[in-house]
């Protein structure tokens, strides 16, 4: 018969298995919604600062499909509704020119300067925001009037104005992915380069609320879906 030693060393194990296999069996149970917020929210806080002006990249993205779209129709001389494309240029002034670029304006490009990296680009970059501001001010101008008559001269230009839009940044930011962002963290030590990543998420809740960068993506794709791109199966070649 096992002495009162051996006894607690077996139940103690198997208390041990059992908490180790019913942990993630509770987890699991969790309600859905529930999960997801706990993901949403270690990805925020885990979030490093290039992979935050990443992901913003990937909400001007989808504003380029928008546009993209729009340059369509403008070609098919078919009617739309250009409060949408005001509103596209309205997230590309707020979320892009006046949040993303300054962030990159503020706290990245004067950094490359100073340890002499990529400063050319930086430059060009630099030239691009203030271009990409103009044709905004010039896409939504032309929007704003559109109950479009294919007659005006006006649709030209915002044709003209959207494709040079796109040809732009589409360059720009692929550049920034590859070349600046991942350079990025080799000119800041560690502790500064995490340090602005809460600087980055401060900015962010204060122009934007709490989880500002998710609310944004709710309001692109509430636009999509007006326009009739949201569903991804679209793209899928037959």
């Amino acid at each position: 018969m096992p002495d009162n030693s051996s006894r607690r060393n077996f139940l103690r194990q198997t208390s041990i298995a059992g908490a180790g296999f019913l942990a993630p069996l509770a987890f699991a149970q969790q309600k859905p919604e529930a999960k997801e917020k706990g993901e949403k929210e270690a990805a925020d806080e885990e979030i490093s600062p290039a992979e935050d002006l990443m992901r913003e990249h990937g909400v001007l993205n989808r504003i380029l499909l928008i546009y993209d779209e729009h340059l369509r129709m403008l070609a098919e001389k078919k009617p739309f509704d250009g409060s949408i494309l005001v509103s596209a240029a309205d997230i590309i002034r707020h979320f892009v020119e006046e949040y993303h670029e300054k962030l990159e304006e503020d706290f990245l490009f004067p950094r490359f300067r100073k340890a002499g990296k990529h400063v050319k680009l930086v430059d060009m970059l630099q030239t691009q925001h203030r271009a990409g501001r103009d044709l905004t001010a010039k896409i939504r101008e032309l929007g704003a009037t559109a109950t479009l008559k294919y007659v005006s001269s006006d649709t030209d230009k915002l044709a003209d104005a959207l494709r040079a839009f796109l040809r732009m940044y589409r360059p720009h930011e692929a550049r920034e992915d590859t070349v600046l962002f991942p350079a990025f963290r080799s000119i800041i030590s560690p502790h500064e380069y995490d340090a602005l990543g809460d600087d980055f998420e401060k900015k962010e809740d204060q122009l934007f609320g709490e989880e500002g960068f998710f609310k944004v993506v709710d309001q692109v794709a509430a636009l999509e879906k007006r326009l009739g791109i949201y569903e991804l199966a679209q793209f899928t070649p037959k």
